[in-house]
Formats: C-alpha cells, sequence, structure tokens
C-alpha cells in the first residue's frame, strides 16, 4: 500500500451577508435628516429671544422634542378636534392626548368647546402657542437655509422638489 498523505480540507466560513443596505437605504437617510432637522430646529427655537423663557428652557434641557412638534406642524390655527389633528400627524389618538397635555401645562394649547359638538373639545393655540409657532416659522427657515449652504442650492432644489412629489404621491 503507498503511503498517502491525509486529505485535509480548509473549511472557509460563508461570508456574511452584507447588510450595509440597512445604513444607507433612502427611508434610514430620509429619517435620519429629518431627525437632524428637528434637533436643529428645537436649538435655534431655544436660543429665540421671542420664546417665553420657561419654553426656551425646556427646548434647551430637551425636554420638548421632535414628537412635540407634532402639535406645532398639525395644528390648524383655529384649532382643532384631537382626533384630526393625531390623525394628521400620524400619531394614535391616545399619545397625541399625553402631548397635548404636556403642551397645555406649558401654556402653548388650551382646550376648549367644540362650537360644532357640545361633546367634543378643540385644541388652540395660546398667545404663548402663537409666539411658539412664530418661533417655529423662523426656526424652520433658518435650518432650510443652513440646509442649502451645506448641500448646495441645486441639490436642495432637487431634494425639495423631489420630497415633495413623492409625499404628495399615492402610496404604492
Amino acid at each position: 500500500m503507498a503511503n498517502s498523505a491525509p486529505i485535509t480540507t480548509t473549511l472557509t466560513p460563508p461570508s456574511a451577508p452584507d447588510d450595509r443596505w440597512r445604513q444607507t437605504h433612502l427611508g434610514r437617510l430620509m429619517g435620519s435628516a429629518l431627525r437632524r432637522f428637528d434637533a436643529r430646529v428645537l436649538q435655534l427655537m431655544a436660543r429665540n429671544v421671542e420664546v417665553p423663557l420657561a419654553l426656551s428652557n425646556l427646548a434647551a434641557r430637551d425636554q420638548v422634542t421632535a414628537a412635540h412638534v407634532h402639535i406645532t406642524r398639525h395644528l390648524a390655527l383655529q384649532g382643532d378636534r384631537l382626533t384630526d389633528l393625531a390623525q394628521r400627524a400620524g400619531m394614535t389618538k391616545q399619545a397625541m392626548a399625553h402631548l397635548v397635555d404636556q403642551c397645555e401645562a406649558w401654556g402653548l394649547v388650551t382646550r376648549t368647546a367644540d362650537p360644532l359638538d357640545a361633546r367634543a373639545r378643540r385644541v388652540c393655540f395660546t398667545p404663548t402657542g402663537l409666539a411658539w409657532l412664530q418661533a417655529f416659522r423662523e426656526a424652520v427657515a433658518q435650518a432650510e437655509a443652513e440646509f442649502r449652504e451645506e448641500v448646495g442650492p441645486d441639490v436642495a432644489t432637487v431634494v425639495a422638489i423631489g420630497l415633495e412629489a413623492y409625499a404628495g404621491g399615492a402610496p404604492p
């Protein structure tokens, strides 16, 4: 019998699946951009001298969050029922009620009787809430200007047009 060398096999571990897509897909990028944008808006609002000091302090200490911005973004100037506000913000009624409770405690909003339905209440901005809304408007304008400066005016325009088209489209 011939002397044969032992057979050896080299086992190579299977290559790990490439999951970099999880960090770079469009939805993730849009979410990250929104969080960055909202954080900058809140930072600017915290520094705005027109914002009442108590609210400015809350924003500076990260007590006011992007979730609270939902009320600022979605509450109509004439006020809204809680269910309508929650629906427009894409939140549950219970989650919106919690935010409204906090904003009411801070003096941003108040609940009033709904003139169309005695059982319902309307959430309305207070004068302090309207000052907060104006500060939000100014902060959004500055954050948008900073975005345009960072990515350039052409890219900023294309992004805005693309997001407007995408957001306005019907889901598949």
